[in-house]
């Protein structure tokens, strides 16, 4: 079965610290930790739907890249239990703001990961790539 295509965001910030962190949120019906995801949107571009995403699961706002930075695979849960295989293109998000109320903040946990740790939470290993291979070329950059 080919996978179908979601998009999703990979917000992210600066501590006062300097160090670099991400913000994850537990999936609705398996609760585990993952970024802000789902179905591309009729009329908005691949970059824009991951940001809508964002701000319904996390309330998040902020600037988000016009390029993915990669991508991965993974099986969704559908409504009766099966697994479809998707394939979710990243946008990393830079975080300017987190609005009081959104669409899903009772449905969904969410908080602030360093790096390594953020890695680690997610169970998908691409998923894990793309966050320690972007904070790497963060450091350079910086």
């Amino acid at each position: 079965m080919k996978p179908r295509k979601q998009v999703g965001a990979l917000p992210y910030r600066l501590t006062e610290a300097g160090a670099w962190e991400f913000y994850l949120v537990t999936s609705r019906e398996t609760r585990r930790w993952v970024i802000p995801k789902g179905w591309p949107m009729k009329g908005r571009s691949a970059a824009a739907a991951a940001a809508q995403e964002a701000f319904e699961e996390a309330g998040l706002r902020g600037q988000t890249a016009r390029k993915a930075i990669g991508h991965y695979l993974y099986g969704k849960r559908m409504p009766g239990g099966r697994a479809v295989p998707c394939m979710v293109e990243v946008f990393p998000m830079e975080v300017e703001d987190q609005v009081r109320k959104w669409p899903e903040m009772h449905q969904r946990e969410g908080r602030w990961f360093p790096v390594e740790e953020a890695a680690e939470a997610v169970d998908e290993p691409g998923l894990s790539e793309i966050m320690l291979g972007f904070s790497a070329s963060k450091a350079v950059a910086a």
